[in-house]
């Protein structure tokens, strides 16, 4: 069986926040379980973990804070959603009626080796298999890790207009192989 190992480039993302709130993530010292950064003008920012979510400052997210995160992330699609380049956080936007940029939920991307251990002898079998779980639980990562180890024997192509699974930018992420 193989090793779980996880890389979730958690610095990237921090890179893109304001220093107090990539600080106050940081100081939360549980980046194992983080899912989100929340930062919604006008309220708190937020993180959400695996099983709680926690205020990270008292100090209400102001339109220089949104507009700090979107001068350091890649553009936003027509779907309100952008990337780091090179990276799986996804970044979704939440826009006024005018268009602007009111709220960005930061999703923290990773890549997890060996989670489709048990399903291993399924995905070499070339059979369809459907992945169905709520928000969270993996069915991307698991569908990445199986696109990498179809990559080692057969070709490969990704239809990703999301930038879900082969990460944000033109060089698509080393998690889904060749």
């Amino acid at each position: 069986m193989t090793r779980l190992q996880i890389t979730d480039d958690l610095h990237a993302l921090l890179n893109v926040l304001p220093s107090p709130i990539a600080n106050a993530v940081t100081d939360l010292n549980d980046s194992d379980n983080l899912l989100e950064v929340i930062l919604d003008l006008g309220r708190v920012p937020t993180t959400r973990f695996v099983d709680r979510e926690v205020i990270l400052q008292e100090k209400e997210i102001t339109r220089k804070e949104i507009d700090y995160v979107v001068e350091r992330i890649g553009a936003f699609d027509a779907d309100n959603r952008a990337g780091i380049e090179r990276t799986l956080h996804r970044i979704a936007a939440i826009r006024n009626r005018r268009g602007h940029i009111v709220g960005l939920t930061c999703r923290v991307g990773r890549a997890v080796y060996g989670t489709t251990d048990v399903i291993k002898d399924l995905i070499e079998s070339g059979k369809s298999l459907l992945l169905l779980g709520r928000p969270g639980v993996g069915k991307t990562t698991m569908l990445r890790e199986a696109a990498r180890i179809l990559a080692e024997s057969k070709r490969v192509v990704i239809v990703d207009t999301s930038n879900e699974i082969g990460g944000d930018g033109d060089v698509p992420h080393p998690a889904v192989g060749r």
